[in-house]
Order: C-alpha cells, then structure tokens, then sequence
C-alpha cells in the first residue's frame, strides 16, 4: 500500500498529538502507533506536570532541573521549557483537561511537590495525570479532518532521498503479542545502576544493542479493538485491520516525518513502560547516521511495586513521597531523604537491600492523612488492595525500576534531527533538557513544549516553500 501525506508522525502519545494539534489544519496528516491508541506511556504518567508559578518561580525552577540533570542540561532546551510551560497549560485546560483545584468554586490550581522540586509547583489530576492529559488531547485529534489515525501499525524504516527524510515505511502488526526482546539485549534484563543511570563506554556499548529490537519485535498485534465513536468510515478502517491484513507493508511518502515513538523500557524485564516500547527510531537512526546522544542516560524510578508477577512494574508516583510518604529499611528505619533525586534516592534503595539482604525496601503513607490518599491517589490505593496491600493499614514494599530514557535522536531547540526534514519529540528525542537525569514531573512538559516548537518550525518550513513556489510561477 502506499500513501501520501503532509506530515506523518510515528506514534500517539502526547507528544505526536500535541505536535498534530500545532499543525496547519489543510495539511494531510498521517499518525501511526505500533499498538493501540492509548498504549503510550504517556497515558501511564501519574505524579503531574510541572509548571512556572511566577516570575518569582523561575530561578529555583531553573536551578532544580539543572542539579537534578548533574548540570548536563543543555540551558537554553531548560530555559525554553520553563517558559513556554504556561502556555501549554493554558492550552491544555482549553481542551478540557481539569487539573485539581481549591475548593472554592473559582479556587486557583492545586499544585503538589515532588523529589528534588525546592517548593510545590506540580499540577495534577488525582493520580491519573497523563491519561487526563493524553485522552483529552486524543480527543481533539479525533475530531480534525486532515488527520488519519493508523493503529497497530509498525514503522520498519524512513525513506530517504537526497539525504532527505521523504516518509517512513511501515508494516501492519498482530495485537495479540508482547514486543520480542531481542536476545542480544538479554544482559541488561537485569542491569542495576549504582547511581540510577548507566554511564561509561560499556554501558553506551550495552545500550545500543539493548536498543536494537529483534527481526521480530514489530510483529507483535493480531487483532484490533474498536475504534469507539468516530464520524469519519475510512478512519475506523484505518484503525481496525483484520487479520488479513497483518504483515501488510505500507509506504507513506510526507514532506515531514516526526518521531514520537516514545521510550526503550521494552527491552528491560523491570520497567513502568509498555514492553512494545523497544526503541525502535533509536535503531532506524543508527541505520541512517541520524545523530543521536546520550544512549546511556537511562533513569530507574525509586519505587515500583515489588511483584514477582512478570509484566510491567506498577509505578508509585513520586508525589506520594511529596506528600510525605517515607521509605523504610526491614527494621521500618528511614534511611534516605525521601524527596532528593530520582538517581540518589534510587541508589540508595539498592544499597539498602544490599545490606539488609532484601529484594525490596518499604514505603509508608502512615503521616498521610487518609482523605488526602483516597482523593489524590485513588489509583494507587486500588492498585495495591488488588496486590493485597491496604496502604492505609500497611507499608508496602517498593523497588527501582527502569522508568526513562534520557537520550534518543539529537534534536535542536526547535525538534528538528541531523537528517532534514525529520523532527523528534518526546521521548524519544534528547534536547538536552533532562541532562542526565529527568527532574520528576518535566517528561509531559518538556514533551508538550517541543512537540509545539516542532510543528511551529515545520509551518514556518511550508510557509516558505510556499512563498518561494509563488515566487517561481511569478
């Protein structure tokens, strides 16, 4: 099969459809994802997304995401994020996103704190933000005509012309499957980071092969779900392929390519990622000499339920220790700061079991008070009643877990690649704000920002080439 279009963009988490919703309305634009609509891990995001209070806001914001990042930060990517953040939550409330409020009825913004924030500044919704967020802006992408929207749709590599990205070539995948983790990558089913993330020459060397997903792991979906209520017939074809048509190649020719393929958690056997989240534009870049940056910055979130089940590590948002929750040694001892840096609190759990000869440490709500559980993180309290923990009663045992990828394909302050005419955002891309070490609470923020710069920069694009068109026929 082959198509056309304006702009294709390779996955529909927030940052695809937030760069979607930047894009000129009369521009066909194509979206795929390797799975369902909403098996992104945007949609799994808990604590918040953070935001600038005031003017007043700026410096300890600035200064907090650059010691988190071990001031590897690139500082304009930062100053940028930290500025344009209001905006985006400007836009976001005008698609219906409803962030907590005070209780008065035209009561301002709740906003709670998080590790290695020097004062609260993080919006949220109960426990559930990224699914408010990501849901409402899927939402609005329904509802445009110039969109199509492709589910269990693979891409397999980008076409290339003159240097050029021209498009992307895809395949159509099963449903039924997990992502095949290549065995290459078997090693680091297990890795440990002494200090949260992976650095050195061995480690850079141990990632890129953990971030080449096997011949196989794209076919991974067999059968789609429906699609729920859509106006446009030819959309709810597009999204719904039968069996027949799984392993169907398709070839999508676009004046613009965007990566939004999201994360490499698929490739650990402990993450808070979807498993079909391997990686897989990391490896088309590598294919193509597309830059790329950092591929040993990996983040370990500090506390994942501890389960023996296999799957995916269930996340206790990092907002439950912002509201005062505490981790325990076997002997119910504090033994670390609870609100340092994800990579400090995270080693020090491991060196904990370490000496405590334990698989996991323990995490108490005990200073919580019960209404603030049950309103702010109802999802978490009915995740770990069905593990048989009552949170309100108990400790619960916790762990690290791989959570977040800090580098990806190299992109400027605008999202665009080495290669013209290929943006990346979200994160999958390294613009340097993270560092090498994300600041809890700025993945949906610092992914909302430069997916609008992408779309900003690839309208400035088309205007120009327009203008020089009209200037030839002239």
């Amino acid at each position: 099969m082959k198509m056309e279009a304006d702009v294709v963009i390779v996955g529909t988490g927030a940052a695809g459809l937030f760069s979607a919703l930047n894009l000129p309305g009369d521009k066909k634009i194509i979206m795929i994802t390797k799975s369902d609509l909403e098996s992104s891990d945007s949609f799994l995001a808990q604590g918040g997304i953070s935001v600038l209070r005031d003017d007043e806001d700026y410096d300890s914001y600035f200064e907090d995401t650059m010691r988190a990042g071990h001031y590897e930060n690139r500082k304009e990517s930062v100053d940028i994020m930290i500025r344009g953040s209001r905006d985006v939550i400007d836009k976001l409330v005008g698609f219906g996103v409803e962030f907590e409020h005070e209780q008065a009825e035209d009561g301002e913004f709740l906003y709670t704190r998080e590790g290695a924030h020097s004062k609260p500044r993080i919006l949220y919704h109960k426990d559930i933000t990224g699914k408010e967020i990501t849901s409402r802006l899927l939402e609005q992408v329904k509802r445009l005509e110039n969109v199509m929207l492709y589910e269990y749709t693979a891409m397999t590599d980008i076409i290339v012309e003159n240097g050029a990205c021209v498009g992307i070539l895809a395949e159509r995948v099963k449903s039924d499957g997990q992502a095949v983790m290549d065995p290459e990558a078997a090693d680091l089913r297990e890795c440990h980071a002494e200090d949260g993330i992976l650095r050195g020459e061995d480690a850079r060397r141990e990632r890129e092969k953990a971030e080449a997903p096997g011949e196989d792991a794209c076919r991974e979906r067999e059968k789609a779900e429906a699609p729920g209520e859509d106006t446009h017939r030819e959309r709810e074809k597009a999204e719904a392929p039968g069996e027949d048509t799984c392993g169907e190649q398709i070839e999508i020719r676009a004046g613009y390519t965007i990566f939004a393929t999201g994360g490499i958690g698929g490739q650990y056997t402990h993450s808070t990622n979807f498993p079909h989240l391997t990686g897989d534009a990391i490896e088309i870049s590598k294919k193509h000499g597309i830059r790329l940056e950092h591929l040993d910055y990996v983040q370990f979130h500090p506390t994942t339920l501890y389960s023996k089940k296999p799957g995916r590590r269930f996340l206790i948002s990092e907002s439950v220790r912002g509201e005062g929750a505490v981790l325990y040694n076997k002997k119910k001892e504090r033994f670390v700061d609870e609100l340092l840096p994800r990579d400090v609190v995270a080693a020090a759990i491991r060196e904990q079991m370490e000496k405590d000869g334990t698989d996991f440490v323990y995490l108490s709500m005990e200073h919580i008070e019960k209404e603030t559980i049950l309103r702010h993180f109802p999802n978490i309290y009915l995740r770990c009643l069905e593990e048989g923990y009552d949170v309100l009663k108990e400790c619960i045992p916790v762990v690290p877990a791989q959570h977040y990828f800090m580098g990806g394909v190299w992109v400027d302050s605008d999202s665009r690649s080495s290669m013209p005419h290929l943006f990346a955002v979200g994160e999958t891309s390294c613009n340097g704000v993270h560092g090498a070490n994300r600041l809890a609470s700025n993945s949906l923020l610092e992914s909302l920002v430069f997916a609008k710069r992408a779309a900003m920069k690839i309208r400035e694009e088309m205007e120009c080439r327009r203008r020089d068109d009209s200037d030839d026929i002239e």
